[in-house]
């Protein structure tokens, strides 16, 4: 009990510290630094801003109730980290769960490491974190590679050695960026594996990316499968073979329209007499019930 009740005083005397205007601390170089820059500080949520560098968009609400939960009944384990903008002012660079979750139950405060980053040093660090996660969807990956390569502006060697990835590997994610968005949305949906969209990838044409997209979620292929669907479409003896006839126009209205009202890749087959079938995608029961309500509203 004795090191807890150490460990808080100390924390208070940091907030007092950042507290005095006449110790605003802006850099390293600045008097005071050296006792605040690396230290974990108790910091108010409400001086704390959500970082617009985040490269994750989404976070999963189940997740957050359960570490939430977690964080109720043991604290923030791991503090966030934070950089200072000014006076009694941060940004969050990692731990937007974390910080999420300690204002689902109420906190008011929370432990955090303090840095100094300019906007490119913050973006670098966020980026390079959410990269180590270990729940992030192929597409969220590739995005922030991307980023770092753009906006740090670093070739695909240098990228190599700040994450710790193999070459290789960080160009067969950022290869899946040349999918056709419906394919790229179809991945971070789980409807498809990374290795399905590796398959696809070595297709250039969208249209026959789509096709073959299709008929990965109709007929639930392997990526096995799929990736002898790819050879046989590119090889020039079967070109012909998998020639299709132009589908009517009120065919292909259809499709795009039900496609943007359920959010479903709707796929469509008829043949030569006027006679089809269609079909259309759903991940789960409460997807399925989702789309079940909408064809019934288009009553």
């Amino acid at each position: 009990m004795a090191k807890a009740t150490k460990k808080q005083a100390l924390g208070r005397g940091l907030s007092a510290l950042l507290k005095d205007p006449s110790n605003d601390i802006t850099s390293a170089t600045d008097k005071n630094a050296d006792k605040v820059v690396g230290s974990i500080v108790d910091l108010e949520l409400s001086a704390i801003e959500v970082n617009p560098f985040q490269p994750r968009t989404s976070f999963n609400e189940e997740s957050l109730r359960e570490l939430a939960s977690s964080i109720k009944e043991l604290g923030v384990i791991q503090p966030i980290t934070v950089r200072k903008l000014g006076f009694d002012s941060y940004q969050l660079v990692s731990g937007e769960r974390r910080f999420r979750a300690s204002k689902l139950i109420g906190l008011d405060r929370i432990p955090a490491f303090i840095r100094i980053a300019n906007d490119q040093e913050s973006l670098e660090m966020a980026l390079v974190e959410n990269i180590q996660r270990q729940d992030l969807d192929p597409i969220e990956i590739a995005l922030s590679y991307q980023r770092l390569i753009e906006e740090i502006q670093v070739t695909q060697d240098e990228l190599s050695d700040r994450v710790g990835k193999n070459r290789s590997t960080i160009a067969n994610y950022l290869r899946l960026l040349r999918l056709d968005p419906i394919i790229q949305t179809g991945m971070r949906d789980g409807f498809i594996s990374m290795g399905h969209g590796r398959a696809i990838i070595n297709i250039e044409d969208l249209g026959d990316q789509l096709d073959i997209y299709e008929k990965v979620i109709t007929e639930n292929l392997s990526v096995r499968a799929t990736e002898a669907l790819v050879r046989n479409l590119k090889a020039p003896s079967s070109k012909k073979a998998v020639e299709k006839k132009a589908e009517p126009t009120y065919i292909k209205t259809a499709k795009k329209q039900l496609t943007e009202i359920l959010e479903s890749k709707v796929s469509v087959k008829v043949s030569d007499t006027g006679k089809g079938q269609m079909t259309i995608p759903f991940k789960n029961k409460k997807d399925f019930l989702r789309i079940l309500n909408l064809l019934k509203s288009e009553k």
